[in-house]
């Protein structure tokens, strides 16, 4: 099949990351394999460099085998659980957006960034990194350059954050609940929400994946949102019609439902109690393996190439929204 060919190449380096990454995480426990996965890929990437016909299959890990690794963990929850935990969030989610753009948009304008690099470093930092840029950047028709910067710029904080968030959880004293709340709308991409969290502790990454994925949904309003706006511009300028590049089946993620779908079939029982263990287990090395291909995907010469500027900006929209979601916490 021309998709083995393509893909194995790229998920059998990763698979083999994932499995040092996963017995040094065990010598290590806190290190953690998730960090491991992408300090590894990291270096390899950015050394002695990764096999070109490797490309497809890291890609591929990195969006669904990640997506597959939710849905995974999805069946080791209670859907009451999701429900009460997307209902607690939901106030820090929609203040931390605010923010987030608001920073971006006042920062962005200080600095002279175009506007549709700051729109997509300030949806990148506010929803879900790379998935959120890729949503928005057809429908503001961003060209491949602002993308790259975007998307390396998120990237560069994804890393920093699974690094440093779980020590400064621990110095500023959060209990398993607090810091997933934090991780959850405070760090950018989804695979870096869940390795932060399972770091900190297993009920951390529980609550830190369900405020993700609640915060995730929020792609769906934002990018009609933009859809708008570009729309009401393009009409204003009166170059060419109105007609904007949207498609509800390209942005609206999919793999929430199936999510709940795991987690519905297990709050009915239909999960062994003993299988829990195992199904969670597997989760999470299926993370580990998301997380080594993010890290053979990190291009340090392409982060320095963007400039100081939008990494500025990333850097204050993601300070941000950091400090705006302990605040509402702690309000």
């Amino acid at each position: 099949m021309k998709w083995i060919k393509e893909n194995l190449s790229g998920i059998t380096l990763c698979f083999i990351l994932a499995t040092i990454s996963y017995k040094l995480g065990k010598v290590f426990p806190i290190v953690g394999g998730p960090v491991f996965g992408i300090i590894l890929g990291i270096i390899i990437n950015n050394t002695i460099g990764k096999p070109k016909n490797t490309q497809e299959g890291i890609k591929f890990t990195s969006k669904k085998i990640l997506q597959w690794a939710i849905i995974v963990l999805g069946a080791g929850l209670n859907i009451k659980q999701i429900y009460q935990t997307g209902l607690e969030s939901l106030s820090v989610t929609i203040v931390t957006l605010i923010v987030a753009f608001a920073t971006a948009f006042i920062f962005g304008k200080l600095l002279n960034i175009p506007y549709k690099l700051k729109s997509l470093i300030g949806v990148g930092t506010a929803i879900c990194g790379g998935s959120a840029i890729a949503a928005i950047s057809p429908i503001i028709e961003a060209d491949e350059m602002e993308v790259a910067y975007s998307i390396s710029t998120i990237f560069l904080f994804n890393v920093i954050a699974v690094l440093i968030f779980p020590p400064l959880g621990h110095i500023l004293g959060f209990d398993d609940k607090a810091f997933g709340l934090w991780a959850g709308t405070a760090i950018n991409d989804t695979s870096s929400v869940v390795a932060a969290g399972y770091i900190y502790s297993n009920t951390a990454g529980a609550y830190a994946t369900i405020v993700k994925l609640t915060r995730t949904t929020m792609i769906i309003p934002i990018s009609l949102i933009f859809a708008i706006i570009t729309s009401l511009q393009k009409k204003k300028d009166s170059k060419q019609n109105n007609s904007v590049n949207y498609s509800f089946n390209k942005i609206f993620p999919w793999f929430i439902i199936w999510f709940l779908v795991a987690s519905i079939l297990n709050t009915i029982g239909l999960f062994p109690k003993e299988t829990i263990s195992y199904i969670n287990s597997v989760g999470k090395f299926m993370i580990i393996m998301a997380l080594s291909a993010v890290g053979l995907s990190t291009d340090f010469k392409k982060i320095l190439k963007t400039g100081i500027k939008p990494l500025l900006l990333g850097l204050i929209v993601w300070f941000a929204v950091a400090v705006s979601s302990i605040i509402v916490q702690a309000l």
